[in-house]
């Protein structure tokens, strides 16, 4: 008799399993999309995986990444769903401050609710890496209380979110890969140069990818596949430095329709 009604209990939950694991594995792809390992991970000291520690470089100083593992203590362990996604789309931490635009979340605002609640899903099916954020090192006059401000600015000065994920390209390029952080240029405080989308950031070294001669209008559907697939450039060169690891963590596993959506849109930026 009890062993009938754990079996009828174990069946009970097994569907609810089988919907966590789904969950956690889209989120796994989703993450690969959005390029979070390589800025999580640091790479070059063969860092644990999603554990922080890499050294982002800029103008403004020095930016240490945080650790996104599931250890509650120096990672995202204690984080609610609502707490993520407020951090992922608005840039808020927990205790309510906000964070450093190096975390990309004003391309991020347009992520779907449930593809952030995917990625955290994934995240906490991982094993926790116990391993402290270090402070960032930044120019004088760059403080965290000026950020509700920037973040504003910001807002008013991009494009409506509902243009920026209007198809599945868009929602890729714009959104997932925020490929606008590095390769669309920044005015002195920071915000994106819209009216430049995609031309190039020279603060970057980051090429133009628009759809033009200066860019990469001549270029055919079979080498951007080379491209997002292999790093492979038309000349017979390769891409370096982080490019290489976009390709690397990110674009080489993207589907065959998500690449063929992220081309697609891309031609469409001039």
């Amino acid at each position: 008799m009890w062993g009938s009604r754990i079996w009828a209990l174990l069946l009970s939950l097994f569907p609810l399993t089988l919907s966590a694991q789904s969950m956690a594995d889209q989120g796994q792809y989703l993450l690969q999309l959005a390029n979070c390992y390589s800025c999580h991970t640091d790479t070059e000291n063969d860092g644990p995986a999603l554990a922080g520690g890499r050294r982002l470089e800029t103008e403004f100083g020095i930016f240490w990444t945080p650790n996104i593992t599931p250890d509650s203590e120096t990672g995202i362990g204690h984080w609610s769903d609502e707490q993520f996604i407020a951090a992922v789309r608005h840039g808020r931490a927990p205790d309510g401050s906000y964070y450093f635009p190096a975390f990309p979340y004003p391309a991020y605002r347009n992520m779907e609710p449930g593809d952030i609640l995917a990625i955290k899903a994934y995240l906490f099916s991982q094993a926790g890496v116990r391993q402290e954020n270090r402070p960032h090192e930044l120019n004088w006059y760059v403080k965290r209380w000026l950020m509700p401000v920037w973040t504003k600015l910001n807002e008013l000065l991009s494009p409506d979110q509902e243009e920026q994920a209007a198809s599945r390209g868009a929602y890729l390029v714009d959104t997932l890969g925020h490929c606008n952080e590095c390769h669309t240029p920044r005015n002195r405080i920071g915000i994106l140069d819209w009216g430049q989308r995609l031309r190039g950031n020279k603060d970057l070294s980051a090429p133009d990818i628009s759809w033009t001669d200066s860019g990469i209008g001549q270029w055919s559907d079979d080498e951007l596949v080379d491209l997002f697939r292999y790093g492979a450039l038309p000349d017979g060169d390769y891409v370096a430095d982080h490019m290489a690891e976009v390709v690397e963590y990110s674009t080489s596993k993207w589907s065959e329709d998500d690449l063929k959506a992220a081309i697609s849109y891309i031609r469409t930026i001039q």
